[in-house]
């Protein structure tokens, strides 16, 4: 099953005013493409894109229509990581193995030169399948509409979706599932949790009894000192930690930011 995951796909970060999350991030040095709607749902999005991967910041624009829960997200939880997509080529033969149903996606995404359609095919798996995580497979059917060179280029340096964080409850149960799912070569045990790579990016396990779920986004950045010096300039919180730069989560609309 592994070789139908090629690696992450995109981070999900649910914030509740969609405007002012993009100016928050926007703030933070990143570059964010021109604002998407999807297609017959309430929620729209700006995507922050590196070569390979990308940030979705989510949020509701019509509560009137399907949000896909991230309403009870925000209600329980307010805003911060949300969940995580990953990349497939082949997300009908995933869906098989998963025991998951393929869906069709098409958003707006609204150019200067007018507006294009975009279009996804994603598979969710049985709930649970993956503890931790709300997580999906994800296929690009129109990838050449989801880049152009200068929304790769941003002001903090950032190039790609490092890591995730994800906490459980259960540490071997949550090993044995996720070497089920990305395949038991992909998994290591270390000091007491586990990490999962997945193409380029790892996913690092650690055990958490009372609040499971996604702690942390590692963002790696091309030059971690001029990163620093732009945070500064900019007047954004951070701290060191033992990987780079660990962002005040209320400088980004809640979610655990760390660039490295």
């Amino acid at each position: 099953m592994a070789c139908l995951i090629d690696g992450f796909d995109h981070a999900i970060i649910g914030v509740a005013d969609l405007e002012a999350a993009r100016l928050a991030w926007r703030r933070l040095g990143f570059t964010l493409c021109p604002r998407g709607r999807h297609i017959g749902w309430g929620t729209a999005n700006y995507c922050i894109m590196f070569p390979d991967d990308y940030l979705e910041l989510l949020g509701i624009v019509d509560a009137t229509q399907f949000v896909n829960n991230l309403d009870v997200f925000l209600a329980d939880q307010g805003e911060g990581l949300l969940g995580m997509a990953f990349a497939s080529s082949d997300v009908d033969a995933l869906a098989e193995k998963l025991n998951g149903e393929p869906q069709d996606l098409k958003r707006l995404l609204e150019l200067p030169e007018g507006t294009v359609e975009p279009r996804f095919k994603l598979v969710h798996p049985p709930r649970g399948i993956l503890p931790g995580l709300s997580g999906f497979f994800c296929n690009h059917l129109t990838p050449e509409l989801m880049r152009q060179p200068d929304w790769l280029l941003h002001a903090n340096g950032a190039r790609r979706i490092a890591y995730i964080t994800i906490g459980v409850e259960d540490m071997a149960a949550a090993i044995d599932a996720y070497g089920r799912v990305f395949g038991t070569e992909s998994v290591h045990q270390a000091d007491g949790g586990a990490y999962v790579r997945t193409g380029i990016g790892e996913m690092r396990l650690i055990h958490s009894d009372h609040a499971p779920g996604l702690k942390e986004l590692g963002v790696e950045v091309n030059d971690l000192t001029a990163t620093e010096v732009f945070l500064k300039a900019a007047g954004i919180s951070f701290s060191q930690s033992p990987d780079g730069l660990s962002i005040d989560p209320a400088e980004a609309t809640g979610a655990a930011l760390a660039f490295i």
